[in-house]
């Protein structure tokens, strides 16, 4: 910060000759004009919003919010009342906790803690001293919570098990034991089957049980690289410490956006306010002040005490620690309330219902086959008939899935973790919130803050204009504070000022600075003049009352003890400039008082217009000088009946601080629009200076409906919306726009929301989500948290320049603040879903060539092609390795995933089809006659709605209803997996099986002939079969029999990069430039020789050493078929996926140069 603003230190401010009798030469553009009464000069000004949708529009008609826009607006709030049901259970459990120390007076309370306080100028506290502090640590131990109880790691292990597909695979394993039971001696090859089936499900558990709880110590480590800190007085010097570190009797500082690091009484406040929803459930925030007697209420009552976890969202305050760790209110009510609970995210349920699918699809097959094995080949053999269901089962059932989607997106976590990406919401640890995170990168619209999400935070003078006069920050020559106006700027930007320095005994420019960014570039501004004298001059002019800012009034007000001719207190308000200006009723003109003239309106409306269309942050400044008749010195002034000066003051000046957009937030911007994501600036800042800096970093490129007007010299309203794709939406429209106008809004390319409170935030980002927008919501202040944490599905933090609070609330934290990293995060999440795609689609595709086997040995009938302990060994060995190494593929064009629009795109039809379901849920809901409250429905009217829902037309209209959402298992992915690749794959394998019979002397009609000589009392293929006549009057015994089928046994199919080719051809350097997908190949094939190849192994698997390598060639020349019908594919596709990539955007500035 200082060295950033050390430029400054070297100019000075210089009027020149811009006189606002003559405009300066810019663009002209339609502002928001102030209205002046004409009747009083002294009237108050109010700043007219911007009519973008409010009034009338040409030929466009109003309508009214029709019942179907109704049921959109209130999407998301049919759990309000189970919430409030919930609080209510929780506020019980905090009205039994333990906490006295507010009772105690404050004269009495650094003697009850042992420590030194000053309840008149709290920073002349002295605190603790360092050694103390150090053996209080040690006594009581640190200010932490002891975790809440968890599930333990055997429950978790259990709950792992209990998942739909190792239940199928335990349930066949016992089911081969209870054969072994019945048939020892026929059935004891079942022990293996039986073993292995069992193994691979307590195998599969602990694979995904593993990687849970290496995804919580991840998540842990990472929440330790920003360990909550806090500013706290010892040895009479302003420290920051971890919170960790507090101990009882600590006196902290606390401020807004703080996060409250221990139960507290507060002994100064000025206008704190804290949110203490979390705990007690109250919805507005609670003011607390310092109460000389102490309070006699409960402790969530009393007004003087904040407690640990809280967040200030208003004021300051100085407070004196009491409690820490498992003693403070919060560490009570958690010991009351222990317990966990989560819940299933959206990709997640996805995958379990393709899992429930599957299974039920295996389990029927199972039970037809084994139906036709009873009536056909093995009538009479029950044993054999369970034994090849099982193998249908098996063969069905995906077995390796679970463990590769745990491990494939466990690695892909620990890769945005090096990112500096933390997402802090895993859901735990029990769904594995990756699954969380994929959702929630699929962005569709991304709500964006200015200051310090997109711009530096660090706030430089530029201009000031004041008497009629612009003058200049950065002109090199000395500035006299005698200019007219200046030592009335430097005097606000001075005294009206809440910022705190880490030192005072250095000089000026070598102190931190600790306060937002606009405080902190006024005082720089403010020191610069004042110099060694700072601290001396805010001495010497001490606060008597002061209202800090907040973003409901956007003003900051503070009366000191400055004499003047007609009394000693003076009243000095900066902020908004449509909001100071309202309580002016004169200028400040050559140090002379004037009332506002024609000339000054014309003026001023061209100085905010420069300042604000340049993208700088325009604050104005006025005072007041108090009549001592009317405010003497010791005149009372109070907040809450708003017994302060709020009118009559006199206009100083404005002032306009430059704070530049980041480095590479341009370039990013470009990006997340090419991906078809809809970003849109929500701020606080004047509409002129967010629509300058949106176009400054790509978010407007376009004209809206006032700047194509001034090009075209047409009246606003002559201009219709479909003429522009770009608006900028004034907070003050926002409260009062229907439906409709949401819809015309959010049908625009380009949308800046100006002048916008939390609530307005909180209420844009829950508008967009009712027309089925996924929305992300970055932010690092106070302002922003209720829209980080209740509305948006992805809240992101920035980590050095963010608030406690913002921190708290955000889902995801960008630890090196860079927003740029926002893109790696929706980059990184679109990749996570295509590998997961590939990996399930490459999984899937051996079904076929396992399950049509299966058939053809029941049907025709042939040798069994491939046992159940052979498809155990494809799918949890060859498969499972190089369904692994596709959570390493990178995208597979330059920017293929980054031009694609979202899974889940959001459009007119998509709009339309949400709205049709939201209007046909609401007319069947049952209400009440006399209130039209809706009326609960019964659990047994909820299973009945269910069980009769697809025998209506609506449910079949639904589901038949085309859709552009791009879901993880599609028809698409079905098709290819079964149809195509599993056709091609099967075909291969088959054409291998005949081959080694055939080069072994059974021909096709051999087999089937032997396979039907079921009845024999030692079939062919078995030890101590009968010789075999083969159709060249050969014979061949048992011996050879059984190593044919061995060998036949031995051969399969696979193709890795097939299911890679989505833009490109399966070649070329990004194809097959993953070197795990080779590794995998390898360590599946050197698996598959080592079964084949070791005769000890053939007792369990079967096979045969004697299969010549050559038979692997046949299904390689297979695989390279698939190939080629992929490429085919790829052309078949190429213009619907052409047709789903985002189109150019026209006047997009990004930066191509490459780093040197």
């Amino acid at each position: 910060m200082a060295e950033t603003n050390s430029t400054d230190a070297d100019s000075r401010a210089e009027p020149f000759a811009v006189s606002y009798d003559v405009e300066p030469q810019i663009e002209e553009v339609p502002v928001r004009a102030v209205a002046f009464s004409p009747e009083d000069s002294a009237a108050h000004f109010e700043e007219k919003a911007f009519p973008i949708l409010n009034r009338a529009r040409g030929v466009e008609l109003n309508r009214t919010l029709t019942q179907e826009e109704k049921e959109l607006a209130a999407a998301g709030y049919g759990q309000l009342e189970e919430q409030k049901a919930l609080q209510a259970e929780n506020d019980s459990n905090v009205g039994q906790v333990d906490i006295t120390e507010h009772a105690i007076p404050l004269a009495d309370l650094d003697d009850k803690l042992s420590t030194s306080i000053d309840v008149k100028d709290p920073a002349n506290s002295n605190g603790l001293t360092s050694d103390e502090a150090k053996k209080r640590l040690v006594e009581n131990g640190p200010n932490v919570l002891t975790p809440p109880k968890k599930k333990s790691a055997l429950r978790k292990y259990i709950d792992r098990l209990l998942t739909m597909f190792n239940v199928l695979l335990i349930l066949a394993g016992i089911l081969e034991y209870i054969l072994l039971g019945v048939n020892f001696r026929e059935n004891f090859q079942n022990t293996y089957l039986g073993g292995i089936l069992i193994a691979v499900a307590f195998l599969n558990a602990f694979i995904d049980w593993y990687q849970v709880q290496k995804s919580e110590a991840i998540l842990a480590s990472f929440l330790a690289m920003i360990p909550p800190s806090c500013r706290v007085l010892r040895d009479a010097t302003i420290q920051t410490i971890p919170a960790a570190d507090l101990v009882i009797g600590d006196v902290v500082l606390l401020r807004v956006g703080d996060k409250t690091p221990a139960d507290m009484v507060v002994f100064s406040a000025t206008d704190l306010k804290v949110d203490n929803s979390s705990l007690t459930g109250e919805s507005e925030p609670q003011e607390r002040r310092a109460l000389p007697n102490g309070s006699p209420s409960r402790p969530v009552e009393a007004e003087n005490l904040v407690f640990n976890s809280t967040l200030v969202v208003n004021g300051e305050a100085w407070g004196v620690v009491v409690r820490t760790g498992d003693r403070t209110l919060i560490g009570q009510v958690a010991r009351l309330t222990s317990g966990e609970e989560g819940k299933e995210a959206p990709l997640a349920k996805e995958i379990a219902r393709f899992v429930i699918q599957i299974s039920c699809i295996a389990i029927i097959f199972a039970i037809v086959f084994l139906i036709v094995g009873v009536t056909t080949v093995y009538k009479g053999d029950p044993d054999l008939t369970v034994t090849f269901a099982v193998s249908v089962l098996v063969a069905f059932v995906p077995e390796g899935l679970p463990s590769v989607v745990t491990l494939l997106l466990s690695i892909a976590a620990k890769r945005m973790a090096s990112q500096n990406v933390l997402v802090k919401d895993l859901q735990g640890v029990e769904t594995l919130g990756e699954f969380n995170l994929t959702e929630r990168l699929q962005l569709t619209m991304l709500a964006t803050d200015k200051t310090g999400t997109l711009t530096r935070n660090q706030m430089t003078v530029t201009n000031l204009w004041s008497g009629l006069r612009m003058f200049s920050a950065f002109q090199t020559t000395q500035f006299s504070l005698d200019s007219p106006g200046m030592s009335e700027m430097v005097d606000i930007a001075a005294l009206n000022s809440r910022v705190k320095f880490d030192k005072t005994d250095v000089a000026f420019d070598k102190r931190e600075i600790l306060g937002d960014a606009t405080e902190t570039g006024l005082t720089r501004f403010a020191g610069k003049y004042l110099g060694s004298m700072y601290d001396e001059y805010q001495r010497s002019y001490p606060k008597v009352f002061e209202v800090p800012f907040n973003s409901t009034n956007k003003w900051a007000l503070v009366i000191v003890q400055k004499p003047h001719k007609t009394g000693v207190l003076a009243s000095l308000i900066k902020g908004a400039p449509e909001r100071v200006l309202a309580k002016c009723s004169t200028y400040l003109h050559d140090n002379v008082e004037v009332p506002i003239t024609d000339e000054f309106r014309t003026a001023y409306d061209a100085a905010y217009n420069y300042m604000a269309s340049r993208g700088h942050r325009v604050i104005a400044c006025a005072r007041s000088l108090l009549d001592e008749n009317q405010y003497p010195a010791d005149y009372t002034f109070s907040r809450s009946d708003a017994n302060y000066p709020s009118e009559g003051y006199c206009f100083v000046g404005l002032v306009s601080l430059e704070d530049p957009p980041k480095h590479g937030v341009r370039e990013a911007i470009g990006t997340l629009r090419l991906a078809g994501i809809k970003v849109m600036m929500v701020t606080g800042d004047h509409p002129k200076t967010a629509e300058a800096i949106a176009r400054k970093i790509n978010l407007i490129l376009g004209d809206t409906r006032e700047t194509l007007a001034s090009k075209t010299s047409r009246s606003v309203e002559e201009v219709y919306e479909d003429e522009v794709s770009a608006v900028v939406v004034h907070g003050d429209d926002i409260d009062n726009l229907q439906g409709w106008q949401w819809d015309q809004i959010f049908a625009k390319d380009e949308i800046v929301f100006a002048r916008t409170s939390p609530k307005h935030k909180l209420e844009i980002v829950k508008r967009a989500q009712a027309l089925g927008h996924i929305v992300g919501v970055t932010g690092d202040g106070v302002n922003d948290s209720p829209a980080l944490k209740r509305a948006s599905h992805l809240g992101i933090a920035m980590n050095i320049s963010g608030s406690d609070v913002s921190k708290e609330a955000a889902k995801m934290i960008l630890l090196d603040d860079n927003f740029a990293s926002t893109v790696k995060g929706v980059a990184e999440g679109r990749q996570i879903f295509v590998n997961l795609k590939r990996s399930i689609q490459y999984t899937i595709s051996h079904s076929t060539p396992e399950v049509i086997p299966q058939l053809l040995y029941v049907i025709i009938p042939i040798p069994l092609p491939l046992s159940a302990i052979l498809i155990l060994v494809i799918d949890l060995g060859f498969e499972l390795f190089v369904a692994l190494s596709f959570a390493w593929d990178k995208p597979e064009t330059v920017d293929g995933l980054m031009r694609m629009t979202p899974r889940k795109p959001v459009n007119d039809r998509t709009i339309a089809s949400l709205k049709r379901r939201a209007l046909r849920r609401t007319r069947t809901l049952r209400r009440d006659y006399e209130n039209q409250n809706i009326i609960p429905v019964s659990k047994l009217s909820k299973v009945i709605a269910k069980l009769t829902r697809p025998f209506k037309r609506e449910y079949w209209e639904d589901v038949m209803e085309p859709t552009e959402n791009e879901s993880l298992v599609d028809l698409k992915l079905l098709s290819y997996s079964y149809l195509e690749a599993g056709l091609i794959e099967t075909l291969g394998a088959l054409v291998a099986y005949f081959v080694v019979f055939f080069k072994n002397g059974f021909s096709p009609s051999d087999l089937r002939r032997a396979q039907q000589s079921t009845g024999l009392t030692n079939p062919y293929f078995t030890k101590g079969a009968p010789a075999f006549i083969n159709y060249r009057g050969q014979s061949i015994d048992d011996t050879q029999q059984i190593d044919a089928l061995g060998q036949a046994q031995s051969i399969g199919d696979a193709s890795v990069f097939a299911v890679k080719a989505k833009f490109s051809y399966p070649f070329g350097r990004r194809i097959l430039g993953n070197p795990w997908n080779f590794a995998g190949i390898f360590g599946g094939a050197c698996l598959g020789m080592f079964i084949v190849y070791t005769p000890p192994l053939h007792v369990v698997f079967g096979g045969s050493f004697h299969l010549s390598p050559l038979y692997w060639l046949i299904p390689a020349a297979f695989g390279c078929l698939l190939l080629v019908w992929t490429s085919i594919r790829v052309v078949l596709l190429r213009k619907s996926i052409q047709n789903s990539r985002v189109k150019d955007i026209k006047g997009l500035m990004m930066c191509k140069c490459k780093a040197v």
